[in-house]
């Protein structure tokens, strides 16, 4: 019977089938890594599910494998926010066996236990994802964020074929939530950055850097086109489903469709779990993945929700670290560098050097003192790790290496952007004019950076244009862009002008969280914004604060109360919210 003499309720019948059986077998091939039929015989199951679901479109199932890959986003729309119903903490890290021991200890001093059971596991080196299951079917993916707000991309989660659109169970829970990593492997890193170099694209810096940004592509079709993969590690919200440990829960979401790692093991007490670390130092490598480090978490989850969370951190859970990897390198020279805040950082220029998988040329130093306790010098051999296998830095020199042609660095007494006498304000030097266009670049850039005002399109590059064709003088003024303007510069079409002035009036309103984090106030990163604002509650509270009062607020010193206070009190920063407000800007109160 071919599906031309179908009647609607026999092409219903076999839509659900190949459904099923399409599914089962990317089950098989990109979860199990076991194929059980050919490419062809697959490909020709494709063709027939696609044939019948343009001919009979109300019979299309939700989790058809058609349905993975949707229509692009329309440009400088970004994403949604979603709230986490369980807010996705971070997890504190420890480098050392003192380290994990003394937190072993604290966990079973709060739970009055002798010993205590622990998950191991690899800490995945990708970005943190949730994906929520109502009654079995995949209805929303979302990334960590800021651990209580995050992005919408289930469009593009749905494109990763290790993420089942469905439960592989006929008894699902109303509600779970599956939180994993979503990572991209080396050899596919390596592949998509020589597709990048071939297409005159930028390199992606790591595998991490290259799953984050494939996850938040526009169109999911470019998502699609990278190999990610999903691993599960965690759970959010659940109903009508109580797991009693991580160890059960993580082979119930095998049950179910996902990737779990092979290398997890449940461990009777810390000694088992720090024989675990040193046998993953010696895994990691052999990973088609790259892995920071292992998780231990507290396996029994009601032991875990009795130890609850701190601020930053769950109390059950810690990572412990890797090493870094350490190489040597030649230091070419020594410049400084202004910050936005004004801080004037002294930063190494290395010969290039492959550290842990990533090309290195710079490292910051921090200060001219620490600079001169480590006795760093222009010309130097040098020992250099990736701190956290994140930040590039200089360890210490190889004195015995020393040839006499080295120079001492000595610190400048003027800044290098705009020649204004540096201060010195304890171990930093700071450039006190706040129109310096070093600075005025840098604040620009944080506030339209993603934890801030997220206004694509405005990276280093557009924001020096925009500085060195006087469209912009200060961070206020890029709420003033015209498209008029824009479409005059080099390199400017009308689509990219329509699409920046589009960026910016979709995130005229802001929380007070991120309008906070936006103003580059020396000492406020994101979490002290976050302290500020859930205790003031509003701008006009905070700016109206008195020093001490600021100084009261928990996590917050007196030295970032000055700082936070002394900026409030400034007629040009006071002028430059207002000005920020009369564009539009609307501060969200942060119970909004």
């Amino acid at each position: 019977m071919t599906e031309q003499t179908l009647t609607p309720e026999e092409a219903c019948k076999r839509i659900s089938e190949l459904t099923e059986t399409i599914n089962y077998h990317d089950y098989r091939y990109y979860v199990l890594d076991s194929p059980v039929i050919s490419d062809a015989e697959y490909d020709a199951l494709r063709r027939e599910l696609k044939k019948l679901e343009e001919q009979f479109p109300q019979c299309v199932r939700p989790d058809s494998p058609n349905l993975r890959v949707g229509p692009p986003r329309p440009s400088g729309t970004g994403f949604p926010t979603v709230r986490h119903t369980v807010p996705m903490l971070s997890i504190s890290d420890a480098w050392s066996d003192e380290e994990i021991r003394a937190w072993d200890q604290r966990v079973r001093k709060l739970l009055g236990l002798a010993q205590v059971e622990y998950d191991a596991e690899p800490k995945y080196d990708g970005l943190s994802c949730e994906l929520r299951y109502e009654n079995g079917l995949l209805v929303r993916g979302a990334t960590r964020g800021d651990g209580h707000l995050g992005e919408d991309v289930t469009p593009n989660v749905r494109t990763i074929r290790s993420i089942p659109l469905r439960l592989r169970t006929d008894n699902p829970p109303p509600v779970v939530e599956i939180r994993g990593e979503v990572i991209m492997n080396r050899k596919d890193f390596e592949e998509l950055n020589r597709q990048q170099a071939e297409a005159g694209q930028p390199l992606f810096a790591n595998p991490r850097n290259a799953a984050a940004g494939s996850l938040r592509q526009l169109d999911p079709k470019v998502t699609a086109s990278r190999r990610l993969h999903f691993y599960a590690w965690g759970l959010g919200a659940t109903e009508g489903w109580d797991p009693k440990s991580q160890w059960n829960a993580l082979h119930q979401f095998m049950e179910w469709g996902f990737k779990v790692d092979e290398h997890i093991r449940l461990c009777k007490d810390i000694d088992e779990a720090l024989a675990y670390y040193r046998e993953m130092t010696q895994v990691r490598r052999k990973l088609p993945f790259d892995i920071d480090g292992v998780v231990f978490k507290v396996n029994d989850l009601t032991l875990q929700r009795k130890l609850g969370n701190t601020a930053h951190a769950p109390r059950w859970a810690i990572a412990y670290k890797f090493s870094s990897e350490e190489v040597t390198t030649k230091v070419l020279d020594i410049i400084v560098q202004v910050g936005r805040t004004g801080v004037v950082t002294p930063v190494a220029i290395l010969e290039p050097v492959q550290v842990g998988g990533v090309t290195v040329e710079r490292a910051t130093l921090h200060t001219a003192e620490l600079v001169r306790k480590k006795d760093i010098r222009i010309g130097d051999r040098v020992i250099v790790r990736r701190a956290g296998e994140v930040i590039p830095e200089v360890v210490a020199p190889i004195v015995d290496l020393r040839t006499g042609q080295e120079r001492i660095f000595h610190m400048p007494d003027r800044c290098p952007a705009c020649g204004t006498k540096l201060i010195q304000d304890g171990a930093y030097w700071i450039c006190p004019n706040a129109s310096c266009p070093a600075q005025v670049q840098g604040r620009i850039v944080h506030l339209a950076s993603r934890r801030a005002f997220d206004i694509q399109g405005l990276g280093e590059k557009a924001v020096a244009q925009l500085i060195e064709h006087g469209l912009v003088h200060d961070p206020a003024d890029v709420f003033y862009l015209k498209e008029e303007d824009l479409v005059k510069l080099p390199g400017w079409g009308k689509k990219r002008a329509q699409n920046l002035i589009q960026a910016i009036e979709s995130r005229k309103r802001i929380s007070l969280t991120r309008f906070l984090y936006a103003l580059s106030i020396r000492g406020v990163g994101y979490r002290v914004a976050e302290l500020l604002a859930k205790h003031f509650g509003t701008l006009e509270r905070l700016m109206q604060a008195s020093e001490e009062e600021i100084a009261a607020v928990p996590g917050v010193g007196p030295a970032v109360a000055h700082n936070v206070y002394s900026f409030f009190h400034e007629e040009r920063n006071r002028a430059l919210i207002e000005k920020m407000r009369k564009a539009g800007v609307t501060v969200l109160p942060e119970e909004a």
